[in-house]
């Protein structure tokens, strides 16, 4: 019987692709890590706080970008570490942004700020489920009040405060599950414009 001698092609072959799997190895994970720490990470929606915007169950991602080079606004549909216990998250939407009063009475939010002293009342046509509260809350230059937009199902700012600036994750881009939900910028309310006088 004659003995086959190893190829050194095979051995060769072998050894590109054992350092083809070590690069790319390497590769994928110098892309996907600085992707999921600075710029977007996955998110589920636990709960009903944000019916019918966004439901239990949810599967979304989070743009953590945009807050390292911007401001979040009103209405932006956020993620961030609930303050009083920050190992959890929490998903609402931005109402009241920093040195503003968020005045509330019944289901009629108004906030008062140097543009506006006397205070305007905020649009809220996300709110099928309204709440029942009486309260004014000043904020600080850091911090944000966040409501749910289920408001009589919704744990936020009214009770527990407001949000600060180095709590929030990020805001809602894309949502990919349920597929037949499946877009970009879910939750995005865009102020009606103003129309001349």
């Amino acid at each position: 019987m004659t003995q086959e001698k190893n190829n050194p092609t095979d051995k060769e072959n072998k050894k590109q692709s054992a350092w083809e799997l070590i690069r790319f190895a390497v590769l994928a994970i110098l892309i996907v890590i600085p992707v999921r720490v600075f710029i977007a990470q996955p998110f589920i929606v636990s709960g009903s706080s944000m019916y019918p915007t966004f439901q239990n169950g949810d599967y979304l991602i989070v743009d953590e970008l945009s807050y390292r080079i911007g401001n979040p606004q009103r209405y932006d549909v956020v993620v961030f570490r609930y303050p009083l216990d920050e190992s959890k998250f929490f998903i609402k939407r931005i109402i009241g942004l920093p040195d503003e009063t968020v005045k509330i009475s019944g289901n009629t939010v108004t906030i008062v700020n140097k543009e506006n002293p006397n205070g305007f009342r905020i649009d809220q046509p996300f709110v099928t489920n309204p709440g029942e509260n009486d309260m004014t809350f000043r904020l600080k230059s850091n911090q944000y009040f966040v409501m749910g937009d289920n408001r009589s199902a919704s744990s936020d700012s009214r009770s527990w405060g407001a949000v600060p600036r180095d709590l929030l994750s990020g805001k809602v881009a894309i949502r990919l599950l349920p597929l037949n939900d499946i877009g970009i910028l879910p939750g995005v309310y865009h102020l009606p414009e103003k129309s001349a006088q």
